[in-house]
Order: structure tokens, then C-alpha cells, then sequence
């Protein structure tokens, strides 16, 4: 025992001693040694085979884009408006006939604890100009909060005693959310009589002469299943978020639903500010809430049947965009999320279709799902956030240039150019979509592989008559005042840990670039930080003062 007391001392010094002889530089040397060992053997084959993967996606995306702006070009070009590609002929008044040669129609508005737009939306609905007993107001109302129903119900009633034939509708029960509403309200006697049903969200307002521009389309032509109308934004100058999200949406309805109205006749129903065929709906078999996307659903099992959809942009119907950046988050997760599960369930179905043919197939599962929903939101977030970032961090690894800003600025233009207005908010919109292509990544693998939140509904938060009343009132009161609300509640409600990690990993490697980098992608990188900075700390969407009622 005691000659091992003797030797403590006598390891402490000799380690000491050794310690003390090694210089500071030999430490950071050794350090740097060690992670230019990792970073090549390990770091930079895997990162290789990344940029490779994303390159490929790129090119996948660049084509599809490039193609679509053809096709819209030459449409405009030799003016294939829909009225040149199907037979349409106004419906006029025949004194002899009456209303008899009008089409029955059937108006659904679904609606859940609307209070803020549900006058605006039954108002609209009532106020379509068709012969009153040919047309059919149904307010599917799914509304949990009982002052609400009433309010909803009572305005059915102002407008039954005014003439109008509106039908009020509940249910004990939120089973498949819009899509178990929309089938419970063709389940009632008076559908019978219907040809055609028209629905409305509850935000959406359709102009008086919204049915004398679409019906016309299913009368002469009997193989038309569904005609769908362009969705105009009230709020689209509210902020930033709204313009940046007008921009995608103008592309989607200007080009992506154009293109495939006028080369397949098939696209997907945006689930309202549209009319289906009774008949159609039914024969693809009603309405399933499999997935969050029922109107998708809905879509593509009947284009699998040979119906054929028309897309009518010179119709516009008014809507509201979110404008808080948290219904924005949910929404697109649903947007996500949804397309992706229902590729994973159908895929198989359309591959094995008989009805349509190869070329149909080949756009539905291609492009229509595989490249736009899928890819897109992959190689936007994977790319641009994490491999071009990382790379800064492996100068052995080289992107090409035609893969970095050759291809990105090209895809940016086609898109960008479809809302002139905002073009100047271009470098916005890019690094903004790439921020949100996270929860869209997030959303799309989770419908993939159909994790936990895979049938997550949330209803988008409409502000409505809200909005208004802030812009008007500047000093409207909350409902809570702020300093009664516990701190850790209002960190949460506007702090997002996900976007802060992100932006700070992507400074990170901007700031690395600038110390040691040779290919100068610190110039993106530090935008791209400041994006998801910005919306990590909640300063992006519209923050009203009641929204902590």
C-alpha cells in the first residue's frame, strides 16, 4: 500500500510534464488532422453520391418546369382557351320550357367553428345567380362550438325567409372530417333530384354569375366530369407571406393546372370552386377519407373511370390566404403530407388501369406525383439546406455551376414570371420556399411512410371580417392582454426550435466558407440563415392583437 502512495505522486508529475510539453498548435493540429481524415474518407464519398442524387432531381424538376412553359405558351399562343377545346353554348331563358332545361344544382359549404367567414361564404352561396328552383344551398356544418352552430343556423334561416332553398345540416360526429361531411350530405332525399354539385370553402365567395360560366361545359359535353375554377386572393397584400404565396399559387393554377386541362384533361381538384357530375362522383366511388387529400383522391379515381376535367381560368373565385405563418406550417403540411400517402396507396391501382392509357399513366404517376410532390419538396430542402451548405464545410466535394445557379435561376424565372407584380420579391420567395420544404420534406416522408402524423387535420385559421376590423381599429382590444399570458406560452407560440437549428447550422457553414472556403457559397448561405432566422423568431405572417382568445 504504501509503494503504491509512492508512485501517485511521482504518474502525476510524468503526466504533467508531458502535458505541459505539448504546445497549444500540436493540440489544434491534431485536431485538424483528425477532421481532414473524416472529412475525406467518410464526409465526402456519402456527400458525393448526395449531390449526385440531387443533381439528378434537379434536372427531373428543370425538365418537367421547362416543359409545362412550352405547353403554356403554346396555348396562349394559338388561344386553346377551354370554350375552343370543348363545345359551349350560354344557357339562355326559353319562355316555353321555363327552368326546366336547367341543370339541378347542389351548393356545399363545409364549414367548422367558422365564425369569422361563414356569413361571407352562405351570403356568396345564396346570392348565385340561377333559377331558384333549380338550385339547392347545403351548409354542412361540423362546428364544435355551440354558440357558432347557432349563429350558422340562424343565418340559413335569414336567407330561407328570404326565399332561398337552403338546408342546414349537422352531424354528431367529425368521422373523416370534410370528406365524411361532403358524403353525408349527398346522402339526403332532396340530392336525388341533382345533376350537378358546386362546393365552397367557407372562404370562399363565388361572383353571382359563377354557374352560368362552368355548367355550360357539362351539358353539351357528357364526358366531362368536373370543371374547376381559379382561386383569386383578397388578402394576397396583407405581408410578405401572402405575396410569396400568391406567387407559388398563380404558378400552380396558371401553369400546372393549364397544362394538365389542356394535354390530359386531367389535374387535381383543389377541393373547392368547383362543380363535379353528380354521376362522376358516384362512379368513382364517392367521397373516402383515406388521406387529408380526399379532393385529390376523388380526382384521380376518376380520371382512372375517363372522365375528363376542365380547368377554367378566366373564372376567379375570391379566397383567403393564411396569413399567420402557424396556419400556414399546418397547411402545408396537409399539402404534403397528403399527396404523398395517396401515391403510396394508388400507385399500383393506376399502373394496373385499363381505362386510360399509357401516356395518362405515365403523367399521372410521373409527373403528377412522383416529380411535383415528391421530388420537389425533396431535393428543395436537401439540396439548397443541407448538401450545398455542408459541402462549404468539404472543399473536396464540387457542385457543378449549371447545377447550382444555371438550373435554380431558371426554375425561379418560369415561376416568378406567372406574377410580374412581385417579381422584385423573387430572392424572398426562394429562400422563404426553402424554408418551408422542410415541413414539406417533413410532411412528405411522413405520408411515405405513413407515420403518425399521417391523417392530421387541422382547419386552416381564417381571419375573415377579423382582419378588417385590426386594419380599421388599431386599437382593437385582445381578448387576453399579453402580460397575463405566462412567458413560456409566448416563446412557444412564436419561437420554432426546427427553423433555429437549421439557420444556425447553415451559418455556420457561411461563416466557414468566408474563413476558408474557395467557391464563395457564403453569398447564399448568409440569405438563406437570415430566412430561417427570421422565421425561426416568428417575425413573418400577420399577428393580430385577439389571436391569444
Amino acid at each position: 500500500m504504501g509503494s503504491l502512495m509512492e508512485w501517485v505522486p511521482l504518474a502525476t508529475s510524468f503526466i504533467q510534464e508531458r502535458v505541459h510539453g505539448i504546445k497549444k498548435s500540436d493540440i489544434i493540429d491534431g485536431i485538424a488532422n483528425i477532421w481532414d481524415l473524416f472529412r475525406i474518407s467518410f464526409i465526402a464519398p456519402i456527400l458525393r453520391v448526395f449531390v449526385v442524387i440531387c443533381l439528378i432531381m434537379s434536372v427531373m424538376l428543370f425538365i418537367e418546369r421547362v416543359y409545362m412553359s412550352a405547353v403554356i405558351l403554346y396555348v396562349k399562343i394559338f388561344g386553346l382557351k377551354p370554350q375552343k377545346r370543348y363545345k359551349f353554348e350560354e344557357i339562355e331563358d326559353d319562355i316555353e320550357k321555363g327552368s326546366s332545361h336547367y341543370p339541378m344544382v347542389l351548393v356545399q359549404i363545409p364549414m367548422y367553428n367558422e365564425k369569422e367567414v361563414y356569413k361571407l361564404s352562405i351570403g356568396a352561396a345564396c346570392g348565385l345567380s340561377w333559377p331558384s328552383d333549380r338550385i339547392i344551398i347545403q351548409v354542412l356544418d361540423d362546428s364544435t362550438d355551440p354558440m357558432i352552430k347557432d349563429l350558422v343556423e340562424l343565418e340559413c334561416q335569414r336567407w330561407a325567409c328570404k326565399g332561398v332553398n337552403i338546408k342546414y345540416e349537422i352531424r354528431h360526429n367529425r368521422n373523416g372530417y370534410k370528406a365524411g361531411a361532403l358524403k353525408e350530405g349527398l346522402k339526403h332525399h332532396y340530392v336525388e333530384m341533382c345533376d350537378l354539385v358546386a362546393i365552397f370553402d367557407a372562404d370562399f365567395t363565388p361572383e353571382p354569375d359563377y354557374l352560368y360560366k362552368t355548367v355550360p361545359y357539362f351539358i353539351h359535353n357528357p364526358e366531362i366530369g368536373l370543371v374547376q375554377a381559379r382561386w383569386k386572393f383578397v388578402n394576397a397584400d396583407e405581408c410578405i407571406m401572402t405575396r410569396i404565396q400568391e406567387m407559388s399559387l398563380n404558378y400552380h393554377f396558371k401553369v400546372e393546372q393549364e397544362v394538365g386541362s389542356s394535354t390530359y384533361a386531367f389535374f387535381g381538384f383543389n377541393g373547392t370552386a368547383g362543380v363535379w357530375r353528380i354521376k362522376a362522383l358516384y362512379s368513382a366511388g364517392g367521397w373516402k377519407d383515406r388521406t387529408t387529400v380526399e379532393d385529390m383522391d376523388l380526382a384521380v379515381r376518376a380520371s382512372l373511370k375517363g372522365w375528363k376535367f376542365v380547368y377554367v381560368g378566366d373564372v376567379q373565385v375570391k379566397n383567403e390566404l393564411p396569413s399567420t405563418f402557424k396556419a400556414f406550417r399546418f397547411q402545408q403540411h396537409r399539402w404534403s403530407c397528403g399527396p404523398a400517402n395517396l401515391f403510396r396507396k394508388m400507385a399500383m391501382e393506376i399502373i394496373r388501369n385499363e381505362t386510360v392509357n399509357l401516356w395518362k399513366k405515365v403523367h399521372t404517376i410521373y409527373s403528377f406525383f412522383f416529380v411535383r410532390k415528391i421530388v420537389c419538396h425533396i431535393v428543395t430542402f436537401v439540396f439548397y439546406c443541407i448538401v450545398i451548405p455542408t459541402s462549404a464545410l468539404v472543399p473536396e466535394v464540387y457542385i457543378p455551376k449549371w447545377g447550382l445557379v444555371y438550373i435554380p435561376s431558371i426554375i425561379t424565372l418560369l415561376n416568378a414570371i406567372e406574377t410580374p407584380r412581385s417579381f422584385y420579391l423573387v430572392i424572398n420567395w426562394v429562400v422563404f420556399e426553402n424554408v418551408m420544404s422542410m415541413h414539406r420534406t417533413k410532411g412528405t416522408f411522413i405520408g411515405l411512410f405513413e407515420a403518425g402524423r399521417v391523417n392530421e387535420w387541422v382547419v386552416t385559421e381564417k381571419l375573415g371580417d377579423a382582419l378588417l376590423k385590426s386594419k380599421d381599429n388599431n386599437s382593437v382590444k385582445p381578448a387576453v392582454k399579453l402580460s397575463q399570458i405566462p412567458l413560456l406560452a409566448r416563446i412557444r407560440e412564436r419561437v420554432y426550435a426546427m427553423e433555429l437549428c437549421v439557420g444556425a447550422y447553415i451559418f455556420f457553414c457561411a461563416c466557414y466558407d468566408v474563413a476558408f472556403g474557395k467557391y464563395w457559397y457564403f453569398i447564399y448561405l448568409f440569405a438563406q440563415a437570415i430566412a430561417f432566422f427570421v422565421t425561426g423568431l416568428g417575425y413573418v405572417g400577420t399577428r393580430i392583437p385577439n389571436s391569444w382568445d
